[in-house]
């Protein structure tokens, strides 16, 4: 049995994208990530709605932009991508799991992100990318 002291966070749980899925569906590592064009080690996903939509608006993807409600069905970590190198403490409230995650629900609307700050996020990765500083650790 887990002691509710190791558990991380109790959700509920979101993953932004651009892939449709239908509930029931699993989401597993191993696949091409929404941000790189490689296989990624794990499956990420978030308790805050903010960063879902952020997942979703910035998926490489020309498809609808969508917002998950998912259940882990296996252990998970804090995402070291964001917790160790901008949000320590991880206020997004950040995660990973090599362990699937299923898709419970769809959120049928949600707002976005202005046209300008999803921008500005563009040219901000842009710019990491081109410094050689946008490295994913997975």
């Amino acid at each position: 049995m887990i002691d509710k002291k190791d558990i991380l966070d109790d959700g509920p749980f979101f993953h932004g994208t651009k892939a449709e899925l239908k509930i029931g569906d699993l989401l597993e590592p191993q696949h091409v990530s929404n941000y790189q064009d490689k296989k990624s080690n794990h499956i990420y996903f978030t308790a805050t709605l903010d960063a879902a939509k952020w997942g979703a608006e910035l998926a490489a993807s020309k498809l609808k932009e969508r917002i998950y409600i998912i259940e882990p069905l296996g252990d998970f970590e804090n995402d070291p991508n964001v917790t160790d190198q901008r949000f320590p403490g991880n206020p997004t409230r950040s995660y990973r799991s090599k362990s699937p995650l299923k898709i419970i629900a769809e959120l049928g609307s949600w707002n976005r992100h202005s046209d300008e700050e999803i921008n500005q996020m563009q040219t901000s990765l842009k710019k990491l990318r081109e410094q050689g500083k946008a490295i994913m650790y997975d």
